[in-house]
């Protein structure tokens, strides 16, 4: 293949037609430097393509705008249609390349690779306009080529993410414990989040690195939204967080910040977006306050973990299993703020929540992947799991933990999600391969259950925690031709699952 980082087509397109709006590129080795300035004009997308031609045998995967969706997978060049958002990777299985952007940067990037060549798709705009720059002058993105003799897909993009996060961060120790959405959805009480913890400490016994216990949507007013105080069933969250501490695990919680039925919260607060103002908008003085009081708050109660979730559907209309190269479908709209791009206010919306979160430890859920990166600590990378149908955790969790691996310890840590115990729901032997995998992949491990689980569950789970807390040696090995990879290679020794 015959391809060169330099040798591109470029083209500006904005609201109008284009007077003032500039893109500037810049070279150096193989990354290619994206700004734009406009003063007058309103852009909305640069397109770049390289163009040539690629031999017939290669396959390719691409990554996620957030989460995935069980939809991950090596396809043939010949099949590759597909949007692929942030970053790929092509191998013919003897040697390989990626082709990509940076972490944390000023736009929303995908790409598409075919026959023809690959072309890459800048959206900077403001909600669903153009971004009104005046004058400003940005960078965009920083554009990574790298080429490897090698068909180890694995390893390669493992390197190749390892070029694209400069300053990821991460728990000082590893993240593991109880989460109670995938047995109570939603229904629960201080009574119920005790005896979890207390499960908790019985199962993590003589175990150093203490369990979190996450309280998920249920404990708030409201059924997933805010305002963000206790329910009738909870009242005091500071003396649950204390009651939680002296059991000896550690405390964590859940919102979702950009839904809010406070009264207080005005119209112009909301974004305006398909004729409805729902969701609150973070480019507002105001909001920011706002939020920033909610997380506070928590972190004044005592909790030590606190999981934000829901907000780029909540930003941009769409979760990420709805969209192909553009990161909001609904167009004519705007935030409140209008000189920044969508990528911009991301980036300024997870700060604000990492500044006021202190010393917690940030999961973030539905958000978006490159951009979190260096502002939480934990990503859920793949959509729920399940603790009553086993064909979500085989197609959700399995997919997201084998092809986006190669981000963990690297972007941040990634969450492939929770094993949801439920009585007579998921036979214990598919369930119990999947807590093992977990187990042994170094990502956060998250069990789901009550205290009725049998002495034979509780074994098993200390088994996995014990395991858990200790490192391993772990690559997916028939990663080509499956969407669901059974076979695994964990400390030197090849596992096959029977999903």
């Amino acid at each position: 293949m015959r391809f060169e980082i330099s040798n591109f087509n470029l083209k500006v397109i904005c609201e109008e037609r284009v007077s003032d709006a500039y893109a500037e590129t810049s070279l150096l080795n193989n990354k290619l430097e994206l700004y734009i300035t406009a003063t007058n004009d309103r852009p909305k997308y640069i397109e770049l393509s390289w163009n040539f031609e690629s031999p017939e045998d290669i396959l390719v995967l691409g990554d996620a705008w957030e989460r995935s969706y069980g939809d991950l997978e090596f396809l043939p060049l010949s099949d590759n249609s597909r949007s692929m958002p942030w970053y790929f990777i092509a191998t013919d299985r003897k040697s390989s390349f990626c082709f990509g952007v940076k972490t944390g940067c000023s736009s929303f990037v995908s790409f598409r690779y075919d026959n023809n060549g690959i072309k890459a798709l800048v959206d900077c705009r403001n909600g669903g306009s153009g971004v009104h720059l005046n004058g400003r002058k940005i960078h965009l993105a920083t554009f990574v080529y790298e080429e490897y003799e090698s068909g180890d897909a694995f390893n390669c993009l493992k390197d190749y993410c390892r070029k694209l996060c400069d300053k990821p961060i991460l728990p000082e120790k590893r993240v593991y414990g109880g989460n109670n959405w995938y047995y109570a959805y939603g229904k629960s009480s201080y009574k119920q989040i005790i005896s979890d913890a207390k499960l908790q400490a019985e199962l993590a016994v003589g175990i150093e690195n203490r369990p979190f216990q996450v309280i998920d949507d249920c404990w708030q007013k409201h059924s997933c939204c805010g305002p963000w105080y206790p329910n009738r069933k909870f009242k005091d969250m500071k003396r649950l967080a204390d009651e939680i501490k002296d059991l000896g695990v550690r405390p964590g919680i859940w919102v979702r910040l950009l839904r809010n039925k406070d009264k207080s919260l005005t119209k112009d607060m909301r974004i305006l977006r398909g004729g409805k103002r729902q969701y609150l908008d973070p480019t507002h003085p105001e909001v920011q306050k706002y939020i920033r009081a909610d997380i506070e708050r928590i972190r004044s109660w005592g909790y030590e973990l606190i999981k934000h979730d829901f907000s780029t559907a909540d930003l941009f209309g769409n979760y990420g299993s709805e969209l192909d190269d553009r990161i909001t479908k609904i167009d004519g709209w705007h935030f409140y703020d209008k000189t920044k791009t969508n990528a911009e206010i991301v980036l300024d919306f997870y700060r604000l929540i990492s500044e006021a979160a202190g010393d917690m430890l940030i999961i973030g859920c539905n958000t978006v992947s490159h951009l979190s990166a260096g502002l939480v600590h934990i990503s859920r990378t793949g959509d729920d799991t399940s603790g009553r149908e086993w064909e979500r955790t085989r197609k959700m969790g399995v997919n997201t933990l084998a092809f986006r691996l190669a981000q963990n310890e690297v972007f941040y840590m990634c969450d492939a999600d929770c094993v949801g115990i439920l009585k007579n729901k998921i036979p214990w032997e598919k369930n119990r391969q999947w807590l093992e995998l977990l187990s042994k992949s170094n990502t956060p491990l998250f069990v789901s259950c009550t205290d009725d689980i049998d002495e034979r569950k509780r074994a098993e789970i200390r088994k996995a925690y014990k395991t858990f807390n200790e490192p391993h040696s772990i690559v997916p090995s028939d990663i080509f031709g499956t969407k669901i990879p059974s076979e695994w290679e964990i400390d030197g020794e090849r596992i096959k699952y029977i999903w």
